[in-house]
Parts: C-alpha cells; structure tokens; sequence
C-alpha cells in the first residue's frame, strides 16, 4: 500500500493546498469523499470559534480523513489550534514557518502532521521535529514559494533522497501527467492548489475561474521577492503594479496596501482584475476545464495510470 495513503487513512495520495479564503468544509469534504485528503484553512478564518464550525460541517459533509492547515507567517495560531485539537481533528498542516510549537502542542494527540518546504534543509527539518509527511513545493507553484527558485523536478528527488518519510510533491502539477511524473521521481503522491481552485466545490469568483482556463504557462509572475516572501500569482493590473513598485524600490508598508489579504479577496470573491490579484502556478496552461473534484481526482487517476505504463494519456 502506498505509505502516504497508509499513514493518513486515505485512498488516494492527493492532498488538496490550504488555500486562503477558499480551503473551506465544501471543498475539503469533496476532495476527502474522492479519495484524497482535504484541507481546511484555519488561518483565512482567523477567529477560532469559524474554525469550530468548519470543522463540525466537514463532519457532517465526510467521514474520511481531512486536515487542518496553519499558515504561520500571520502571527500566532494558539487558539486556532486550541480548537483542532479540542475537535480531534486527523491531522494538521503547518506551512510558512517553523513547525516545531505546533508539533509541541499536538505531540501527545492522535493527530498526524504535515509540513510544507521549499528546500532539502526544511525537509530534513521537519522529519527531525517528527512530521509524518512532507509536501514539497517547487518554483512552478502557486503562493508563496521558496527563496532558492528551485524546480519541481530537480528539488523533489533531492528530497526523497534526503528523508526517511513520505513526500508529496506540489507545484505546476495538475494533471495525470504531472502525478505519473511525481511518482516516478520517488515522490508518494501529490499536493495541487491551482487545480482544486478551477473544480466546481470552489468558492472562487468564476471571473478567477475563468481566468485560469484562459491563462497560459507564461501569464503568472512572481511578486513580493523584494521583501523576501516571493509567491506566484496569475498576472492582472495589479500585479503588474506591484512589480512596479518593488522595481521602484518600495518597502513592505509601501506595498502592504496591493499584496494584504483585502486586496486577494477583491478577486476571489468580486473578481476585480484592476483591483485585486490570485494566486496560481505556472500549471495554469494546462488546465482546460471545471470539473467536480470527483471527475478531477478520477480522471487523474486513469491518467497517471496510462501515464506508467508506457502509454500518452488523452489531451483534455
């Protein structure tokens, strides 16, 4: 049995990202109910008692195993955790950040743990912290990135070379293709952010939605580099102004007003292109349709299958 599956209770080894303001019960529900592991966002909730409710509506909506992601660079989660661990959540990921006072807090729970990393010393980190899987996100991911700029396929061997424990790897894979290529670089299996926004469950604005499907592999950009937190978004006016800004010299108070929170939410939720920005990796130009989750991870599945056995799955 595939060790991610087995150690988290899943059947198939896709885990979908922690995405901000969008990772919520419905869609988390969908992907655990396919198969994968699901993922709700504590931290885009913000206040512990939403968190309570998310959890007990996935409850309602699944049986099956999900998580809970913390993002750390937003101040601290204590309370947010308080209530994962009060509703004996399966497991957790930790992302943006050292993992080592969440791992402290859930050590003695039933709890399993993910960390997501971006270099070969994250990983060898976390697995000495006691993480009990890894997702490895290379340049070609969406959100926020590594400082190294180091490929999916170059960084992925390198870790599965370097740890003991199960590797999921992430970033512009969004199809059987890119899960058959995964698998044969040694990962267990695969985490997808960009892909799980263009499925049907998503809350995001359709006007995000659409502009996936019509985004091209060259139409994301990577912004905040200057401030030292690079991430990857698709390319709209107000990236372009960002990078303005950031050429210009601009310090993070100069830029916190384009790249906060609010200023994401104009297009996940108004789908606001001069205002607002989203993220998504460069697996944007591969993605030709909105399907359900269940049709996504299906057909995923047959085609990663046809993939390893020699045979060129159908263009979708």
């Amino acid at each position: 049995m595939n060790r991610f599956c087995e150690r988290f209770g899943v059947e198939v080894p896709i885990v979908q990202g922690g995405l901000a303001y969008l990772a919520y019960a419905e869609l988390a529900a969908a992907v655990s109910n396919a198969g994968g592991l699901g993922q709700i966002t504590a931290t885009s909730l913000g206040d512990p008692e939403l968190l309570r409710a998310e959890i007990k509506k996935i409850k309602q909506l699944t049986k099956k195993p999900y998580a809970i992601n913390f993002s750390l660079g937003r101040g601290s989660v204590d309370e947010l955790l308080d209530v994962a661990i009060e509703e004996e959540v399966p497991a957790i990921s930790v992302t943006a950040g050292n993992p080592a006072p969440v791992f402290e807090r859930v050590k003695d729970k039933n709890i399993r743990k993910l960390v997501l990393v971006a270099a070969v010393r994250q990983a060898q980190k976390a697995e000495e912290l006691g993480a009990d899987a890894i997702i490895v996100v290379g340049q070609e991911g969406g959100g926020h990135l590594g400082r190294d700029d180091v490929g999916t396929f170059v960084l992925v061997p390198r870790v599965v070379d370097s740890v003991s424990i199960p590797v999921l790897a992430s970033g512009g894979i969004v199809d059987g293709r890119g899960y058959a290529a995964a698998l044969a670089l040694g990962a267990d299996g695969i985490e997808m952010g960009t892909r799980f926004i263009a499925t049907q469950e998503c809350i995001a604005h359709s006007a995000y939605k659409d502009a996936i499907l019509k985004a091209t592999e060259a139409d994301t950009i990577v912004i905040k580099r200057t401030i030292e937190r690079p991430a990857r978004a698709l390319r709209t006016k107000a990236t372009d102004r960002i990078k303005e800004l950031e050429d210009e010299g601009a310090d993070f108070n100069a830029l916190q007003p384009y790249i906060s929170g609010a200023s994401n939410l104009k297009l996940i939720e108004k789908g606001d292109h001069e205002q607002g920005f989203g993220w998504a990796g460069q697996g944007v130009g591969l993605i030709q349709d909105i399907p359900t989750v269940k049709e996504l991870i299906e057909t995923m599945q047959a085609d990663c299958r046809q993939a390893l056995t020699g045979d060129r799955p159908p263009a979708r």
